[in-house]
């Protein structure tokens, strides 16, 4: 019989979230899932190049952490899969959009594309191709947050980071070193495993001896969660404790998301390895759709209201594509800029 492994479900209250707070969740969640459907659409016609990595179904997590923290002031390490925590760190989707196509006014001027989004401005860390890459990275910010504050006696410099990674890069050495040093130093950081189930091919049940992530950070001494990354509001309340936590100087947290792509690896990928079945599971779980019927259901939205911000957010998606297409591209006499970080 068919069985999956999920998460114990959040019961959000009818106060869980404010009319105010409620839109906003949605309407970024909205953007990224659109801008994915974009960037699909551009791929197979043939106009955009490379590795592109989709986020669509995880938009939970991105939204409930991202936007739980303080834009342009808290950091973000993403991983391949980018675009969506770049959008939800708020770098605006044109720059998003004319980085994948490889133009200058791209966030990384386009030397990065779709697997190395970087945004100083928004504290956005990058993204990174080879599998936990980010997380020492991640930790570092993390690490001249608490050194701002403690050595150097700056109050403002209570920054949390926030690293993204997948279930396979919890297998990585990266992975044990950087938990340890973390909760040795008690750095002011989140590390979120956006656990989807599948490492490119392979199952995470059969590339893993303990499947619970989560369970690991108690070999180091650090406080674990699982939280069902299928419900933003489940992932929002855990993320907001552990940014509390993190201010206050206690440590950081380890979250294990259970989410799932409804794409393949990359555009690339015919998706041939999941069975119908799993797939139909988790499509029943559409964050978005979740999150539609909690507004609803406790009058916080109407479907009205929620259409409105879909064609509204369609139009930005469509002017990011105008821009991006009609962008230049990098000139030539510029293929050494940009190499050394004095060079800006």
């Amino acid at each position: 019989m068919f069985q999956e492994r999920t998460a114990p479900v959040y019961q959000a209250s009818a106060t869980e979230v404010t009319k105010e707070e409620g839109l906003m969740l949605y309407e970024d969640m909205v953007l990224g899932r659109l801008f994915e459907d974009k960037c699909a659409e551009m791929y197979y016609r043939g106009k955009m190049f490379g590795f592109v990595h989709l986020y669509n179904g995880q938009e939970a997590v991105s939204t409930g952490v991202i936007r739980a923290m303080r834009r342009d002031e808290d950091y973000v390490s993403s991983t391949y899969r980018d675009h969506v925590h770049a959008l939800s760190a708020g770098v605006p989707a044109r720059e998003v959009m004319a980085e994948l196509f490889g133009k200058a006014t791209g966030c990384s001027k386009g030397r990065g594309g779709s697997m190395h989004l970087f945004s100083a401005e928004h504290r956005l860390l990058g993204g990174y191709a080879f599998v936990a890459e980010g997380i020492p990275v991640a930790m570092g910010a993390a690490f001249r947050s608490k050194y701002c504050r403690e050595t150097m006696s700056d109050e403002n410099a209570d920054q949390v980071t926030a690293c993204f990674f997948g279930d396979g890069a919890a297998n990585n050495g990266q992975f044990f070193e950087c938990l340890n040093m973390s909760v040795l130093w008690k750095l002011p950081i989140l590390y979120v495993v956006e656990n989807n189930k599948w490492a490119i091919g392979m199952s995470h049940e059969r590339a893993t001896s303990v499947p619970e992530i989560y369970k690991k950070a108690s070999a180091f001494g650090m406080h674990g969660v699982e939280v069902d990354g299928m419900d933003v509001l489940a992932v929002r309340a855990a993320a907001k404790e552990a940014i509390a936590r993190a201010r206050a100087g206690e440590g950081p947290t380890l979250i294990e998301a259970l989410t799932y792509r409804f794409r393949g690896h990359s555009l690339a990928d015919p998706d041939e390895m999941r069975s119908k079945e799993e797939k139909e599971f988790w499509h029943a779980r559409d964050p978005i759709k979740r999150l539609a019927d909690h507004l609803i259901t406790y009058g916080l939205a109407s479907e009205e209201e929620l259409k409105a911000i879909d064609q509204r957010i369609q139009g930005v998606i469509d002017d990011s594509l105008e821009f991006a297409t009609t962008s230049p591209e990098p000139d030539a006499s510029e293929l050494y800029r940009f190499i050394f970080a004095e060079d800006v």
